[in-house]
């Protein structure tokens, strides 16, 4: 399977790029990779995919997010979340379905946030919420042209060590690949995939 790996440089990215050894994996992050691109440049995304052509599935770990206690979020940290995170990967999807193979999939990444949100959480969970609403919406319209879901990770525990926090209840990068895998193998749809089933 010819599959683009949007954020590919990122910790998760490059775990999802090892467990999809047995697939031509093509990467794209905004830098530090194979190809270039820019999520909330719909130009950026075009050139990507004029370069490498038709594929079978896209994921996506891409967006920016802001964390911070809801009184010290301000306006351009919800801007900069929503025009990344969420808007960015709306944009890429438009794009992506002109070049996605019919019977193909397309796979954003939201998170355990989004249904259990926590303090310091208002501006990530709203989009990741966001992104599992739209999935489900556009899995509607898009049944038997495209697979269209979300995988929800949890604290993935080589963030939270680098971020200095306690990893104990951390799921590593490695484990949550997993369900990405699943998410462009199996023939589900409308989905958020939550990562602890897959491990």
């Amino acid at each position: 399977m010819k599959v683009l790996l949007i954020g590919a440089s990122g910790i998760v990215g490059a775990a999802i790029a090892a467990d999809l050894h047995d697939h031509q994996v093509i990467k794209a992050s905004f830098k530090n990779s194979e190809h270039t691109v820019d999520i909330q440049d719909k130009a950026s995304i075009e050139a990507l995919f004029k370069k490498i052509g038709n594929v079978d599935a896209v994921i996506s770990t891409a967006g920016l997010i802001a964390f911070a206690p809801i009184n010290e979020l301000s306006e351009q940290d919800y801007t900069t979340t929503v025009g990344n995170k969420l808007m960015g990967n709306i944009t890429l999807f438009h794009v992506a379905t002109k070049y996605i193979n019919q019977g193909g999939s397309f796979t954003f990444t939201s998170g355990f946030l989004a249904q259990n949100p926590a303090p310091g959480s208002a501006a990530v969970s709203m989009v990741n919420a966001a992104l599992d609403s739209f999935a489900k919406a556009a899995a509607l319209e898009l049944e038997g042209i495209l697979h269209v879901n979300t995988v929800s990770p949890h604290f993935v525990k080589e963030t939270m060590e680098i971020m200095g926090m306690d990893s104990t209840s951390g799921i590593t990068a490695a484990d949550t690949a997993k369900a990405f895998r699943h998410a462009i193998e199996s023939n589900q749809t409308g989905k958020a995939f939550d990562v602890v089933d897959y491990i």
